[in-house]
């Protein structure tokens, strides 16, 4: 994508005012499993501790009547005269009872993150926001906008009202989105709609501004659209839900800070102590193009004949079957063989016994 688009055009009202080179983060390598892992945890550094009364369950005075009673020893409430009288208390198992281990407020509510980590994750969101496919994947209405990433003129930061606001969107094509995002709004399923989050929508553009000098005051009331500083990125904006490809809309001086802020592959950061882009592992990662390319199969060797072999072959007793035994042991044959042989000469030398003359003379005398 990069090496095919080398300039981004800089979109003012109604025209393209100027260009500007790619900055090297959106050629950064895109790793969806760090985003969603550094996602992951991030997300939890907004949870408020919870836990159930320490309590519930025990305003109670209850004593096990222990054995010799014919009832379980579990602990029982005291007194005659009512239903709650000699019923089982305390235990989790217990109608009234406490829960099987009580949450406690102390729970490890909040995770760190190595800042090597999470930048990583950023860049890689930076870098697949700048991919068409990607973008729309994720469900942003960008067929109508000229270009992406949309870089829109430094003009569009000093906007104040939300009318002119939606006016640039609307030129720019990218207001379908935001229809998506109103067209999107539904009511929460559950008990979150009791609890001040009572409706759900989609996510529209991100605008990231350098300064401002009103933009956050004109865009903040439309629905779906958030803000942010260019050196104020956040994975959580830049890609909700671990999803990479978020529709973003740069102004140019934002858009011209971000070699500076990331740093480039040659050059460290100005803004980030010693910190270099991550080098992608493959610099082409069309791996089937590599492997049938002229200059790798002029070198390999040419592939021999196909021998189709079984997966299996069927279990034969060696003890009666003699190939099988003549495979395992070889010299199996030999001893067969001498054993047959030793046989057969045990037959030939042995000679019929025969009577005597005088016997067979007295025999005839009877």
């Amino acid at each position: 994508m990069s090496a095919a688009r080398p300039v981004v055009n800089v979109h003012g009202d109604k025209k393209v005012v100027g260009s500007l080179p790619l900055p090297a983060v959106f050629k950064a390598p895109i790793r969806p499993d760090v985003v969603k892992a550094v996602y992951k945890n991030i997300a939890k550094n907004k949870r408020q501790a919870y836990a159930v009364s320490t309590k519930a369950g025990h305003q109670t005075s209850a004593e096990s009547w222990g054995t010799g009673r014919a009832v379980a020893r579990i602990p029982r409430v005291g007194g005659s005269g009512t239903h709650r009288a000699g019923q089982a208390a305390f235990g989790n198992m217990c109608r009234g009872g406490r829960m099987f281990a009580p949450t406690k407020v102390w729970r490890r509510w909040h995770v760190r993150t190595n800042v090597n980590e999470k930048r990583f994750a950023v860049v890689s969101a930076l870098a697949a926001s700048a991919i068409p496919a990607l973008v729309m994947a994720r469900g942003h209405r960008v067929e109508r906008v000229a270009e992406v990433p949309l870089v829109i003129a430094d003009a569009a930061e000093s906007l104040t009202k939300t009318k002119d606001a939606v006016a640039l969107l609307r030129s720019l094509k990218a207001y379908d989105d935001v229809k998506k995002v109103i067209h999107s709004k539904k009511l929460r399923a559950g008990q979150g709609k009791l609890r001040n989050r009572r409706f759900t929508q989609r996510r529209g553009p991100l605008v990231v501004y350098g300064n401002d000098n009103g933009i956050v005051r004109a865009f903040r009331n439309i629905p779906g659209i958030e803000l942010a500083h260019v050196s104020r990125l956040n994975l959580l904006q830049l890609a909700p839900g671990a999803h990479l490809g978020r529709f973003i809309i740069w102004t140019e001086s934002a858009f011209k800070a971000l070699d500076s802020i990331f740093g480039t592959f040659a050059e460290k950061s100005q803004q980030k102590t010693g910190y270099y882009l991550p080098q992608a592992i493959m610099a082409n990662a069309d791996l089937a193009r590599i492997i049938n390319s002229d200059e790798i199969q002029s070198v390999v060797k040419a592939a021999g004949a196909k021998k189709t072999k079984r997966p299996f072959s069927q279990k034969k007793n060696p003890l009666k079957n003699n190939g099988v035994m003549i495979r395992l042991n070889p010299y199996a044959a030999v001893v067969k063989r001498t054993e047959i042989l030793g046989k057969v000469s045990k037959k030939t030398t042995k000679s019929k016994a025969r009577a005597s003359p005088a016997f067979v003379a007295q025999l005839k005398a009877l």
